[in-house]
């Protein structure tokens, strides 16, 4: 446990930051999870719009270093592939 008074606050900020990161990252896989029900919908013009939202929070929140950018990329390029799938 802390024993500084410094210390104990760096906690508190601590915990706080970590709840706010678990957030942003709660909403990239739901953003991720919106576009990929989409997709299992078959509906290509509905899953290209839906992909289109979610891009953007996705980007954001690589922005803010949650997760790494090149994870991010992996995501939106498999998802864009997966979009892309559905006329063929």
């Amino acid at each position: 446990m802390a024993n500084s008074a410094q210390a104990r606050k760096r906690a508190r900020q601590a915990e706080k930051q970590r709840a706010h990161n678990a957030s942003l990252r709660s909403t990239l896989r739901t953003a991720i999870k919106k576009v990929r029900k989409a997709i299992e919908a078959g509906d290509k013009a509905a899953a290209q719009a839906v992909y289109q939202q979610s891009v953007s929070v996705i980007d954001s929140i690589a922005d803010k270093r949650i997760v790494h950018k090149n994870k991010v990329s992996r995501h939106k390029s498999r998802l864009s592939a997966q979009i892309k799938a559905l006329a063929a």
